[in-house]
């Protein structure tokens, strides 16, 4: 087996100096062109949610990508539609929906769900209401994300709750955490044909590019009544949710100008049972992914491991960061039970702020 190790990753190819203070990168997200409008919304009641719950990876083909996930997971089906199959993360409720693209769309993480307890579809709809956000009547494609920024719409189902689109085109949902991708709940999960070779516990973090990273941060922040868990740079901080173990992290520019693209969800990150470097590589070659040659060019169906050193809030020495990319050519990236994006050689290691 050929062990690929690269000593950047795609969050941060660039040198950084010390990790600040809490103090200094406040000021610095004060210099947001949004920091205004942001403070004036501070008053809204923020939505409190409480776990990273799901997300929808669309890809080219369904049943390929199905027979990928459930051979390498051992991944239950929770429940199948047309184009669309979620299979359930660990024990659940988390799950992650397969969907078919649609003509000329490309494979891509299509949106973000977060759980909040005791959800409340009316409550959502008038914080969101308070933070300047309009409702709109019907669901936006995917291809009209960015047009429809700073917009949200009910869903279907009560449980299913609300999607926001963010003022750079990100797609999230807040939803019942018995929410399980159909109405009326799920009864009996369908069995995978197999155990699979790696065992999933439950969502880790989403990181998400950005034209003004800044400006995101503290968007959410406000939104979802949240705190910085860790720092992987002065610019790059992780947004912890739930048991500080799970995160969202924005990281890219701070173009001042109106964003000409919508934003992207780089990775999922999934923490996984048993976390062994050398033992999921093999398990990764054994199944057929070949390890990354070039850092710059990611095939589909290949491995790598990325290590996070002292200038990005890493372990002296680094701290690993493993990825694989599926059939489509997505990222997903697989971490410690305890991985909360800070230091330490597991990661684990988030102290609490002051």
């Amino acid at each position: 087996m050929k062990r690929t190790v690269d000593y950047t990753s795609r969050a941060a190819d660039f040198s950084l100096p010390d990790i600040p203070s809490r103090r200094q990168l406040l000021c610095l997200l004060a210099l947001s062109p949004f920091a205004v409008h942001l403070q004036a919304q501070g008053s809204a009641q923020a939505i409190a949610v409480s776990k990273l719950h799901c997300f929808t990876l669309r890809v080219t083909e369904l049943e390929r990508s199905v027979r990928f996930y459930q051979a390498l997971f051992g991944m239950p089906v929770l429940t199948r539609q047309p184009g669309a199959v979620s299979l359930r993360i660990g024990a659940g409720p988390q799950f992650l929906t397969l969907q078919e693209c649609q003509p000329g769309e490309n494979p891509g993480i299509a949106h973000i769900g977060l759980s909040v307890p005791d959800l409340s579809v009316e409550r959502i709809a008038a914080s969101l209401a308070s933070r300047g956000l309009r409702e709109r009547a019907v669901p936006a494609s995917s291809a009209e994300l960015l047009r429809a920024a700073l917009q949200y719409w009910r869903a279907e189902s009560p449980e299913a709750g609300v999607f926001v689109v963010d003022r750079e085109g990100l797609l999230l949902q807040v939803c019942a955490p018995t929410w399980c991708g159909v109405a009326g709940g799920c009864t009996t999960a369908e069995p995978a044909p197999e155990p699979g070779l790696l065992q999933l516990n439950d969502i880790n973090h989403f990181t998400n590019y950005m034209s003004h990273a800044a400006a995101a941060n503290q968007f959410y922040l406000e939104l979802f009544g949240l705190q910085y868990q860790s720092y992987q740079g002065p610019t790059m901080p992780t947004i912890g949710v739930g048991d500080g173990r799970q995160f969202l992290m924005f990281v890219g520019g701070a173009r001042e100008e109106p964003p000409q693209a919508a934003a992207r969800i780089d990775h999922v990150s999934l923490s996984v049972e048993n976390f062994d470097v050398e033992r999921i590589l093999a398990t990764l070659t054994q199944f057929g992914l070949t390890g990354r040659a070039e850092p710059s060019v990611t095939p589909a169906l290949s491995h790598w491991v990325s290590m996070r050193m002292p200038n990005r809030g890493g372990a002296e020495g680094g701290t690993p960061e493993l990825y694989f990319s599926d059939p489509d050519g997505l990222h997903i990236q697989l971490q410690h039970l305890d991985y909360c994006g800070g230091g330490g050689y597991l990661g684990d290691a988030c102290p609490a702020l002051p």
